[in-house]
């Protein structure tokens, strides 16, 4: 098993998500002999060019066909291997979707689909490569799990836990290289577990993804102006963790922060279950606007849609002023 020390930590950082994943899936045949990679001529970009060569009898780059892709990887699933299939994860969700609804949805074959260069990171490739309507893609189909780790070392434990599940899973990977830190150290990672990471009375700020990362600093602004902040790593988007969500109802705003579209992601999933309830605080939802602006390399487009710290501080500081 990889040590989850200081300098590994800092490493993996450096590689971004999709080479932590390469990282973690070198390590998953020496935990799991059932496990095998599927590529779309990603085998690079997935960092699992060591893994190619370590253990090339279980990897298949299939090719530009993604949905040939999702058929292969539901046939070695039902052979009762354990399929891991990677592309970008605009390729994963929509280009694929009517095979993941039926191979993953419908039969529930446990196939776990990595989406790689979530959000924004592929912007600079423009908008096909772009990919921020894939949590409500994948939500809106049954039996299948979400996670969408904070940073590089959630993403290697994320990985584990997604070879470990019984079931489909979609892995969202979001960011770059030098990707910020949040966990600086081990810490036990279980899905459907949402994860505290800073206390506050005031406002409940609930985010996914980089946006984790974001949204720490963004606490951090908003409490010079005397306003105290939670911040809550929902890294489970389905199955969401309940008790997290009714524990922030005690803020005065609820505030959920992703790098997906406004609609239908995890402020989508969160406002739902608060429909449930008769009184509950205000929920402001922080994401990617209902547009397709142009290509742009991904702090570029951070900017542009709102979502820097201090960008998502002002509009999370403005909010608080008009519900209090």
């Amino acid at each position: 098993m990889l040590e989850f020390n200081s300098r590994n930590i800092k490493t993996w950082a450096k590689l971004g998500s999709c080479g932590s994943f390469g990282i973690a899936a070198l390590k998953l045949p020496e935990l799991y002999n059932d496990v095998v990679i599927l590529t779309s001529d990603l085998t690079f970009y997935s960092g699992l060019e060591r893994f190619k060569k370590k253990y090339s009898e279980k990897l298949y780059n299939i090719g530009i066909a993604e949905q040939n892709m999702i058929g292969i990887a539901a046939g070695m699933a039902k052979e009762g291997l354990n399929p891991f299939a990677t592309t970008y994860a605009a390729f994963a969700t929509t280009r694929s979707c009517d095979q993941v609804r039926v191979n993953m949805g419908y039969m529930k074959l446990g196939i776990k689909l990595v989406g790689l260069s979530s959000g924004l990171s592929a912007g600079i490739l423009g908008a096909t490569h772009m990919s921020f309507d894939d949590i409500a893609i994948m939500r809106a189909i049954p039996n299948i799990t979400i996670l969408s780790p904070a940073d590089c070392t959630e993403t290697i434990k994320a990985t584990f836990a997604a070879a470990e599940h019984d079931g489909p899973v979609y892995l969202r990977l979001t960011g770059i290289m030098n990707n910020p830190i949040v966990y600086k150290e081990d810490y036990e990672y279980k899905i459907g577990n949402a994860i505290t990471l800073k206390e506050g009375l005031d406002i409940a700020i609930i985010a996914t993804g980089t946006m984790v990362n974001n949204s720490l600093e963004a606490a951090n602004i908003i409490e010079e102006e005397g306003v105290s902040c939670s911040v809550i790593n929902m890294h489970t988007i389905k199955p969401l963790d309940i008790s997290a969500i009714k524990k922030a109802t005690s803020a005065k705003l609820i505030v959920t922060v992703e790098e997906h579209s406004v609609n239908g992601g995890l402020g989508g999933a969160i406002a739902e279950y608060l429909s449930k309830f008769n009184k509950r605080p205000p929920h402001q939802i922080i994401g990617i606007s209902d547009e397709f602006k142009h290509a742009g390399d991904y702090n570029y487009l951070l900017h542009q849609y709102g979502l820097e710290s201090q960008q998502i501080a002002s509009k999370i500081i403005n909010r608080y002023k008009e519900v209090n």
